[in-house]
């Protein structure tokens, strides 16, 4: 085994590793509770277990191979591996000195130091069928759901100021928390049989899928908690911010350091609403992804990449008109929903700030585009001009006032009026403009190797969300709920 030498990371790490083989010989394999799956015939009915993959144990700093993923970086790689970038650097010389994003089948070695309570390597679903992006561009929701049989087809609830029945309640949470809307049909079908069952069960009409919270009952609001939890998980783990999943008896795992995006985001919604047996079954190749091959086929044919190697952001201007100095009023935060990815940027006329009052001021086209989509306090700006806001870069607009809104379908200029900043859609305490960027169905975190610039200011997490700064050459902006001086921006300023 090659070794790279920290002395005092590796005896930290050795204590770890001394603590737990001295419960079980080296190089024995990790152990998992295993699923109980009931398996029926003509005569009896049997209990068989399905045994999870496990991975054996490393000593501190041994290199193993590693295929980089989709939306993989040097930065999430390490915390997955529990490592460091320049670790990582050392033993991959042919690494370029710049790098954003990995190019997906890139081979490299890692030195992994162990983690305790490491999960199961089993992967259940490809990112390019978590995100709602192109993957889902050629599925009808609505068409789908008519032709099942069950329950959902004639389900309805009010979503955005709408009423929404079946396939548009479920395409609504989809495109809203950009999740794909097979995996939600899945896990509707799984937890609530929502696609083969005539009548949800009396006991599930309030918390079909198990969580049990007075503000999030029936279908539509536990739909909304599982696609928040789902992006949680997904997210955090293709930042390299997540830490473990806590499991509702304290249970504690660790995902396997060679885990997809995917399946870590779905693994951390079933450690919050299930048993342990429970999410070990559903996590296995008996659980989820069972349910998602009978209904869409095999996820792992015909994989496609959702994140290309070294993305890059264009060039984008701030969302007011140049010349104009607004407040920077929330750093990095939720880009939706109330969880990762840290995506999102808020910014309002100094005049309005801390009330939901109209204004004069007008939002701005970052840059050239097609307003793919709106909805209430909703305009999707759709960089490569197809139309569709899940394919390629796309800038999403959130409390635009209904008033002199841009339509849907109009092709913009950078600079071009899209309308007013309100309080309109979601929750807000004052009129302001929320901005966050996806790319192919993907949000992408405002600080991260693709940084959400906007005339030249780079954003930077803070200690909590919305806290935080812009920077730009020595100059520095601090975000301000109530548009303190320090949080003054003026737009299209030289530097």
């Amino acid at each position: 085994m090659v070794m790279i030498k920290k002395k005092s990371r590796i005896v930290f790490h050795l204590l770890v590793v001394i603590a737990f083989i001295s419960a079980c010989s080296p190089q024995v394999e990790t152990t998992l509770p295993t699923p109980v799956v009931v398996v029926q015939n003509a005569s009896t009915e049997t209990m068989t277990p399905t045994p999870l993959p496990t991975r054996q144990v490393y000593e501190p700093g041994t290199l193993v191979d590693y295929i980089a993923q989709d939306g993989d970086t040097l930065v999430s790689v390490a915390a997955h591996f529990n490592t460091t970038e320049s670790e990582i650097r050392l033993v991959n010389t042919d690494l370029p000195e710049k790098v954003t994003t990995l190019p997906v089948g890139f081979p490299m070695k890692i030195p992994i130091y162990f983690k305790a309570l490491w999960g199961t390597p089993y992967k259940i679903l490809p990112n390019s069928l978590f995100v709602n992006g192109p993957a889902q561009v050629d599925f009808n929701t609505s068409v789908f759901v008519d032709s099942q049989t069950g329950w959902l087809k004639d389900y309805s609830a009010l979503a955005g100021d709408k009423t929404r029945k079946g396939g548009e309640l479920i395409d609504y949470v989809a495109m809203e928390f950009s999740i794909s809307p097979r995996l939600l049909l899945a896990i509707a079908e799984y937890q609530a049989g929502a696609l083969t069952q005539s009548e949800l069960a009396n006991e599930k009409k309030d918390y079909p899928l198990g969580y049990e919270d007075e503000y999030h009952k029936g279908f539509y609001l536990q739909l909304v908690w599982a696609a928040d939890q789902l992006n949680a998980g997904y997210y955090q783990w293709q930042t390299g911010r997540f830490s473990s999943l806590l499991m509702l008896d304290g249970n504690i795992e660790n995902p396997d350091p060679w885990q997809n995006a995917g399946t870590v985001g779905i693994q951390t919604y079933f450690s919050r609403v299930m048993s342990i047996d429970d999410f070990h079954t559903a996590i296995s190749d008996d659980g989820l992804a069972a349910t998602y091959r009978e209904l869409f086929g095999d996820p792992w044919v015909d994989i496609q990449t959702v994140i290309p190697g070294s993305l890059e952001q264009p060039k984008l201007t701030l969302p007011f008109p140049a010349g104009k100095t607004w407040a920077y009023t929330g750093a990095p935060h939720a880009s939706w929903g109330t969880t990762d990815p840290l995506g999102a940027l808020d910014f309002a006329p100094p005049s309005v700030v801390g009330k939901c009052a109209p204004t004069i001021e007008p939002l701005v086209a970052v840059a050239d585009g097609e307003i793919s989509r709106t909805d209430t306090g909703i305009a999707m700006l759709d960089l490569d001009k197809d139309g569709d806001d899940r394919t390629g870069w796309v800038i999403m607009y959130l409390h635009i006032s209904s008033s002199n809104k841009v339509r849907q379908g109009t092709l913009v200029k950078a600079g071009d009026i899209l309308g007013y900043p309100s309080c309109e859609g979601g929750s807000a305490t004052g009129t302001h403009v929320h901005i966050a960027r996806k790319y192919n169905g993907e949000w992408i975190a405002a600080d991260s190797v693709i940084p959400f610039v906007m005339d030249g200011w780079v954003p930077h997490n803070g200690s909590d969300s919305y806290l935080g700064t812009l920077t730009r050459g020595g100059v520095t902006i601090t975000a301000s709920p109530i548009a303190a001086p320090k949080s003054l921006i003026t737009a299209g300023e030289k530097k």
